[in-house]
């Protein structure tokens, strides 16, 4: 469980992310956080692996404040919870394989991974990840030789890897077309279910978020003002949101065609 509780975050320039949250999201969920640019929607999530760090309030994962955490704290921490970020974050001049054995360094420490002291158990698992998002082919390509789909896809078999309990997601889909943005969801979808890996995910495109989110948390100016079930969701809750209508480039669009073989 990751418990919100009067979670407030001011930053040195004084800009507000996080204003008054309060939000409990429950093991297993697949959760939506929507809003225009700059609601609020990345700070939200990357408080939850203090990758930013909230200023006032008290923030729960797992039964435990994390605001109190320093070194090892922080390092356990982020082991437990998985992120996959707009821009894939591989190292490109590795192979696929590395870059997915890179999600065991928080089980493995440095100096084995820096020296590729993994296990057979550590290797079989990031080829089962590999094979769990359909890229195994690519196993041993430098990542940079990928289109950008596909280096999502490697991002989320390290992930995998990571054996995480949480999974969160800051745009995955931002920098991709449609049918590569639905490929992606559904993977992150299947493993949720497969898995009940609690999974939270940053959406600009509400006609995804419609098609995948359980639950849809909507955020403006660093405050919640929608959380509820997506069947509670119509183009009216949107537009309350955003403070504003619904425009063209809300939406991502069909998955037909694109990457869907690839």
């Amino acid at each position: 469980m990751i418990e919100f509780n009067d979670v407030s975050l001011v930053y040195p320039n004084g800009h507000q992310g996080l204003k008054d949250v309060n939000v409990t999201i429950e093991d297993g969920e697949f959760v939506v956080i929507v809003g225009l640019s700059g609601a609020g929607k990345s700070t939200f999530i990357r408080s939850i692996n203090r990758l930013v760090t909230p200023t006032a309030g008290e923030l729960k994962v797992g039964g435990d404040n994390i605001l109190n955490y320093k070194s090892k704290g922080l390092r356990d921490l982020r082991t437990k919870v998985g992120m996959i970020f707009q821009s894939y974050n591989l190292v490109k001049r590795n192979s696929v394989f590395r870059n997915v054995l890179a999600g065991r360094l928080g089980h493995t420490g440095t100096v084995r991974s820096v020296f590729n002291f993994f296990s057979k158990e550590d290797k079989a698992l990031a080829y089962e990840s590999l094979k769990r998002v359909n890229i195994d082919e690519k196993i041993y390509s430098r990542a940079d030789q990928l289109s950008g789909g596909q280096q999502q896809r490697v991002s989320i078999a390290r992930v995998l890897t990571q054996k995480p309990n949480y999974i969160l997601a800051d745009e995955p889909v931002a920098s991709l077309d449609p049918p590569t943005s639905h490929q992606v969801m559904k993977y992150l979808r299947r493993i949720n279910k497969e898995d009940n890996i609690t999974t939270i995910v940053n959406l600009h495109f509400i006609d995804m978020a419609m098609e995948y989110a359980d639950r849809i948390i909507g955020m403006r100016s660093g405050e919640v003002v929608f959380d509820g079930p997506v069947s509670e969701v119509s183009e009216a809750t949107f537009e309350e949101i955003y403070g504003r209508s619904i425009r063209e480039d809300d939406l991502r669009g069909g998955a037909e065609d694109g990457e869907q073989h690839q």
